[in-house]
């Protein structure tokens, strides 16, 4: 595992170069990963507004802000993505600005169609869903914790939308913006945060 996360780490991204490779990509009428499709680069020009828009409205609350100082250890965080990836969009800006808030806090995003081993080793109900945050200890690279691929009430309204109608369509991924939208990164940053205490109590 170890050495599958060396060679993933080898090829990570910056949150800044992550923006301008999707960026330059999106120029040239192009979107991230193996796949080229009219659908994905819409979903990628999206993000980029989307993502441009974020970074400047989504808030880290003054008592997250607390708990993000008082990380004992430091951290690396793995996340994986695309830039077509609607979740990833909405996820990144929180991510981002945590990791700005705390010494602790290293973040590399790497590129799920570039880093298959990696991906593999974190399918979530066998399947490639993206984002995938991995949490792991700075100094020993060991994987304390993984997250993704979106908060827990919206992972729940995707799911059983689909149980009901059987297809992920435009009506659940309009819903799912307007999930992102209402919930202004809140849900993100507690379950992180949580999730950080825990492991944090563990070791």
């Amino acid at each position: 595992m170890k050495d599958i996360i060396k060679e993933s780490l080898s090829k990570s991204l910056t949150y800044l170069e992550y923006r301008k490779v999707v960026s330059e990509l999106l120029l040239e009428g192009k979107s991230t990963g193996d796949v080229q499709s009219e659908e994905l680069l819409h979903y990628s020009n999206l993000n980029e507004t989307r993502m441009n828009r974020l970074e400047k409205t989504i808030a880290i609350t003054p008592e997250n802000v607390e708990r993000l100082k008082l990380l004992k250890k430091k951290y690396l965080w793995i996340f994986i993505s695309e830039g077509w990836c609607g979740d990833a969009a909405q996820l990144l800006p929180i991510m981002h600005k945590m990791e700005v808030l705390s010494d602790n806090i290293d973040f590399k995003i790497v590129l799920r169609d570039d880093n298959e081993d990696l991906m593999n080793e974190f399918l979530t109900n066998g399947g490639k869903s993206i984002p995938k945050l991995l949490i792991l200890d700075s100094e020993t690279l060991e994987v304390l914790g993984d997250w993704g691929p979106r908060p827990q009430e919206a992972f729940d309204l995707v799911k059983n939308y689909k149980e009901k109608h059987g297809v992920i369509d435009e009506t659940i991924k309009t819903d799912l913006q307007m999930w992102y939208l209402h919930d202004k990164g809140l849900s993100t940053q507690k379950e992180l945060l949580e999730m950080m205490r825990l492991i944090e109590i563990q070791e």
